[in-house]
């Protein structure tokens, strides 16, 4: 079985600054993807904002962030979503746990990057994204 748990913090508009503060922590590799990247952009205000970020350090620290676009500069499920990803052998079996009596936020069906992906809010308010690996999806 393989799968990782990696924390995915969000920001209000200073994700690239939080980021490469941590990449000057943990070292390793950074990469940014803006909002205008993915054509994403509501305005013209939003295209440099961070739609995803990942550092993965030289010791194996992985974090995940970007910029919310959410109205008052905050998701209001909280300040955190935790990603969990691999392959699908048990993945889809923990899709299916986290949303039992959650929320689901965005359903678990294969997404643009080939990779089945889902989002929820878990019965005690933890927010979800659970994406099965491309490759291993059927």
């Amino acid at each position: 079985m393989s799968a990782r748990v990696t924390p995915y913090l969000n920001f209000a508009g200073n994700a690239r600054a939080a980021m490469e503060f941590y990449h000057s922590v943990f070292g390793g590799t950074l990469d940014f993807t803006t909002y205008a990247d993915l054509h994403r952009a509501a305005d013209a205000g939003q295209e440099n904002l961070v739609a995803h970020s990942m550092l993965k350090g030289a010791t194996g620290v992985v974090l995940m962030g970007s910029d919310t676009t959410a109205p008052e500069g905050g998701r209001t499920r909280g300040a955190f979503s935790v990603a969990l990803g691999g392959d699908e052998e048990h993945l889809t079996a923990y899709w299916h746990r986290l949303a039992d009596g959650g929320t689901v936020t965005v359903p678990f069906a294969k997404s643009a990057w080939g990779a089945l992906h889902g989002q929820c809010v878990d019965r005690f308010g933890t927010s979800w994204l659970v994406n099965v690996t491309a490759g291993t999806a059927s």
